[in-house]
């Protein structure tokens, strides 16, 4: 009879599974569903529905900013998860924009219509490539870790994408004026040219990251970031155009707090350093 019992607890263990646990997987699950976004998005370009475009790629935008988190809160980073993101991100943020910006209006340019998508894809992955080869830089100082080098992807999306959110802002106000100057082939192309400088620059910009907000600030920035978020359920184009307006607007100042922060920075070193040089004179 043990004999038995003992041969029935044998067959009805189950075989263990090996290879990473499914939370592990969560973050690039996120980033395969942003690439998909990021498809689906030209997919509706070619079948000129530009506002369903515009939203994909704004889902896209959204998976973007969580899978990175949620995978250091899972501890499920991978140098797999940190590519598989880098690749995503190149043609979410650096070709499906200029893509349906070429549909939206380029085209209509002639010969020289594509040029600027050129321009912007090839400038986009050269700041991807940046973006990764700084990963690997440990002696970048304390101060710059809440600064990026140039406009992120997402935000260069955004930025490039302004023509097609003011147009569809336009068309639901009935402003035929600025619908049809959004539909010239300048406006996109100085927008996707404007953009893909702005991305290869090495101007600093916020990355929000770490950045700390005086207590005294706390309740003003919920309460506007629930205002934000209410005009832009009740109008997410104008609200979007307006965020493009606004981000290109915080650039100087980005500019003059990085300077700031660094000079603060070299004038501790420089009193660090004084004492040292004054004891072996």
């Amino acid at each position: 009879m043990r004999g038995r019992r003992r041969r029935r607890l044998v067959r009805r263990r189950r075989p263990r599974v090996r290879g990473p646990s499914f939370n592990r997987l969560i973050p690039n699950i996120m980033t395969m569903l942003g690439l998909c976004a990021g498809l689906t998005g030209m997919r509706f370009a070619l079948d000129d529905r530009f506002g369903d475009a515009a939203v994909a790629l704004l889902i896209a935008a959204c998976i973007d900013g969580l899978d990175g988190r949620i995978a250091r809160l899972l501890r499920g980073t991978s140098r797999f998860g940190a590519e598989f993101d880098s690749l995503s991100d190149f043609l979410c943020f650096g070709v499906a924009p200029g893509f349906v910006l070429y549909l939206w209006a380029l085209r209509d340019a002639g010969r020289y219509g594509y040029l600027p998508c050129i321009m912007f894809t090839v400038c986009m992955a050269l700041r991807l490539a940046r973006f990764n080869a700084s990963l690997d830089d440990t002696d970048k100082p304390k101060y710059a870790s809440n600064f990026f080098t140039g406009v992120p992807a997402p935000a260069g999306a955004g930025l490039a994408m302004f023509p097609l959110f003011l147009g569809l802002e336009a068309r639901k106000l009935g402003w035929d004026g600025v619908y049809a100057m959004t539909r010239l082939p300048l406006l996109p192309a100085l927008t996707l040219s404007g953009t893909a400088f702005l991305l290869v620059s090495t101007i600093p910009v916020w990355s929000f990251k770490n950045f700390k907000v005086p207590s005294a600030y706390v309740l003003p920035l919920m309460l506007g970031t629930g205002a934000y978020a209410a005009v832009l359920v009740a109008d997410p184009w104008g609200a979007l155009a307006a965020a493009g307006v606004i981000y290109v607007a915080l650039l100087p100042l980005s500019r003059r707090s990085f300077h700031k922060l660094k000079k603060e920075a070299q004038d501790l070193q420089a009193e660090d350093d004084a004492p040292e040089t004054g004891g072996t004179a």
